[in-house]
């Protein structure tokens, strides 16, 4: 792949590696790493969001030695020298690269951003239903199970596995939620069951005939997991 996703400082970022660019341009990487070394002296100290040093481990003699990660605008300065048919051919490669990682970053923020109003709407949708289960459920010693009860209930609805199947399948920690591993669709799916299951309990009706009601209602309900 010419062009990454870099994750710094907690942001992404699109760089390509020195030795790539070494290889494609047919060029010595201890002399492109010159090249880029003399061009952040020049460059200052805002050198940083052009290039990022890093290392690499050999496979051979499993040493490790210095490479640089370039922006598109690092990469635009140190090619910018470059010269010839075929070095031309390869700045048009990038550059298409370039661009094509940058929709795919846009796709990435954009559903992260879906992520995080869903989760905190599902946040809200929760304390309705803890809610719903507070005023309408009758006190017993087994109240403290019904969220939870609603929860796999749900679960199984939507992806027709358990609780703990899904754990097992994402791989969710101790003291993790599934939730977090879920996408934008699948938590809005959570959310509209749960929103469902309020209503039910509001109008009487206890975990049996929701349960049925769900299951009635749900068995063709798409699978979001697979």
């Amino acid at each position: 792949m010419l062009v990454k996703i870099e994750e710094r400082n907690k942001e992404e970022i699109l760089v390509v590696n020195s030795r790539e660019i070494a290889e494609d341009f047919e060029r010595v990487h201890k002399d492109v790493v010159n090249s880029i070394e003399k061009l952040i002296v020049g460059v200052g100290e805002n050198s940083y969001t052009y290039f990022i040093e890093s290392k690499y481990q050999n496979d051979q003699n499993k040493q490790w030695y210095k490479e640089y990660l370039l922006t598109r605008d690092g990469f635009s300065l140190l090619v910018m020298g470059f010269t010839g048919q075929k070095a031309l051919e390869w700045k048009l490669k990038y550059i298409e690269a370039f661009n094509e990682m940058e929709k795919e970053l846009k796709r990435l923020y954009k559903e992260r951003q879906q992520w995080e109003i869903e989760r905190q709407k599902g946040i809200l949708i929760r304390h309705i239903l803890t809610d719903t289960i507070k005023m309408k459920i009758a006190d017993s010693p087994n109240k403290r199970f019904a969220y939870p009860n609603y929860t796999r209930m749900i679960y199984k609805a939507i992806f027709g596995r358990t609780a703990d199947d899904l754990r097992a399948d994402f791989g969710v920690k101790p003291k993790e939620s599934i939730r977090d591993y879920l996408t934008a669709e699948q938590l809005k799916e959570v959310e509209s069951l749960e929103m469902l299951v309020s209503s039910l309990i509001n109008v009487g009706m206890g975990y049996e005939e929701i349960k049925n009601f769900i299951s009635e209602k749900y068995t063709g309900l798409a699978r979001l997991v697979g």
